[in-house]
């Protein structure tokens, strides 16, 4: 999440940090304000509206830069919460410097004004946390603006973006810093496209793992400038190699005519290819890919179980409840489990010997009366728990009917810190929720080696930038469908001798 405001710590866990979750309030740092301000009146606008004010970052921001430049920006803005403003307030802005904020809903109660200048960090409230009812005003208001509805998995940064646009003035320049998900999500391309149609996409500016301006924060954020005016085929994309340092400001200060190259990587590309690759996303390599890895192999999610407390086991926990090993599968659960690129009999020793689960309950979906006791009663303490009623629990039937995977030959760890890799299974162990599935097109043996070999290669390992959902600190999110679209350079596959299977192997089927 993208922190709003300079100069202080971000709650790292407990109460504080989810009361920021439940808000979206977070703080942005001097630097990154003041060049985004910067920009924003370069085209001349004596103003500055900010639609969520927040802790007043950006209006710190409008003075250092008015003060500049030797005249002062009249500052405007909404804020739907009034606890944000004493936060503004107590961090050195006057009563005065707020008159001009109005305590609204920006996005369902907009001002009826245009603007020259806005600037915002919008608040980041992830779709999940949003009521039900918002949600669907959200999604009438996009679908009326834009000609269709969003996916529902767009979150309210999102609309505060296609906002502020609707509400540029003639030439007016809007710049908002956003997580990547703004271009990486699945309503990334529906979105940019309206954009991209209808305004012109000026910059998009990124900043790498060691420069992020939001170090302690789960996040990727990326910078947009857009202006109200005819699109263009072509688009300034930069990555930023060092935080705090004013390369960023001199360049968007200068509308791009300034390059400082010591601590900024910038490029020109094509709008229509940085939507395809992904505005976060560095200029796609071509020429070298005409493969991927659907080619090759099909992806699964790991088994959700809806309750890995009930269902995913130690060996003395097995032991004590006296489950059958018929019903026990070996298991891992978590990325850090796994170190190495090979889970094998001996990483599951050492799993069980630090007292991690290692055994998947895994009942078939005969009657409950039919279990062997000790199963039936352990179902029974499950049902007393209620168990059966969590949402994902409850679409099974029966509710404690584990899902059905074959053991995949390759693990992907899709969630990490850096780590994200593909994983023999020697062991032939089931995979939670921490993992993916990938399933060779072939049981061939030399086929499975050659993919293996195509797989733990660097330069494909450097490709899942291209098809992942970027975080904080370098952490890259695949799910399966994107990891089946992951491009596989053809020295890579020449030189492993791999060759693509039409026809489809068994299907990843039921384990009993």
């Amino acid at each position: 999440m993208i922190p709003r405001l300079t100069q202080q710590k971000l709650p790292s866990s407990g109460p504080a940090r989810e009361a920021l979750r439940e808000k979206g309030q977070f703080w942005t740092p001097a630097w990154v304000a003041e060049a985004m301000v910067a920009w924003c009146v370069a085209g001349g606008s004596d103003t500055l509206f900010d639609p969520a004010v927040g802790g007043g970052a950006f209006f710190h921001a409008a003075k250092a830069v008015g003060q500049e430049r030797g005249r002062m920006l009249r500052l405007l803005g909404t804020e739907i919460d009034p606890e944000a403003l004493q936060q503004a307030l107590s961090s050195g802005l006057s009563s005065c410097d707020l008159t001009g904020v109005e305590i609204r809903d920006f996005v369902l109660q907009p001002p009826s004004a245009r603007y020259q200048a806005v600037v915002a960090n919008p608040p980041y409230i992830r779709h999940h946390r949003l009521l039900q009812s918002t949600k669907e005003k959200l999604k009438r208001f996009g679908a009326e603006l834009i000609g269709e509805s969003l996916d529902g998995r767009a979150g309210l940064h999102i609309y505060f973006l296609l906002r502020a646009v609707q509400l540029l003035a003639p030439d007016g320049r809007l710049a908002f810093i956003m997580p990547a998900d703004t271009c990486e999500g699945i309503f990334a391309r529906t979105l940019w496209r309206w954009i991209t149609t209808h305004y012109c996409l000026e910059a998009v500016i990124t900043f790498a793992p060691d420069a992020s301006p939001f170090p302690s924060v789960d996040t990727n954020p990326v910078i947009f400038l857009i202006r109200n005016a005819a699109p263009k085929a072509r688009f300034h994309w930069a990555r930023c190699t060092q935080a705090e340092t004013g390369d960023l400001k001199t360049w968007l200060d200068s509308d791009f005519r300034e390059a400082p190259l010591d601590h900024l990587e910038i490029y020109e590309r094509e709008t229509a290819e940085g939507i395809s690759s992904g505005l976060s996303r560095p200029p796609a390599e071509t020429g070298n890919v005409n493969m991927t890895l659907s080619d090759f192999a099909r992806v699964m999610r790991g088994i959700a179980t809806g309750a890995n407390e009930f269902f995913f086991l130690t060996r003395k926990q097995a032991e004590e409840l006296n489950i059958p090993e018929t019903m026990l599968l070996p298991a891992v659960g978590r990325t850090r489990d796994v170190p190495g690129e090979v889970v094998t009999q001996e990483t599951l020793q050492q799993l069980e010997e630090s007292g991690r689960p290692t055994w998947l309950f895994a009942p078939d979906g005969r009657d409950l009366n039919l279990f062997p006791d000790s199963v039936r009663e352990y179902l029974l303490k499950g049902l007393e728990a209620g168990l059966n009623q969590r949402p994902l629990i409850a679409q099974r039937r029966p509710w404690y009917r584990m899902e059905a995977r074959r053991a995949p030959e390759f693990l992907f760890a899709y969630l990490g810190r850096r780590n994200a890799r593909f994983i023999r299974n020697v062991a032939s162990v089931m995979p939670l929720t921490g993992f993916l599935c990938v399933y060779p097109r072939s049981n061939d043996p030399a086929f499975v080696e050659k993919l293996w070999q195509v797989l733990r290669h660097p330069d494909t390992v450097k490709n899942l930038a291209a098809v992942g959902k970027s975080y904080g600190s370098g952490a890259i999110k695949v799910e399966p469908r994107a990891l089946e679209r992951l491009p596989i350079p053809d020295h890579i596959i020449g030189g492993a001798d791999l060759k693509p299977v039409l026809q489809q192997p068994t299907l990843p089927g039921a384990l009993w």
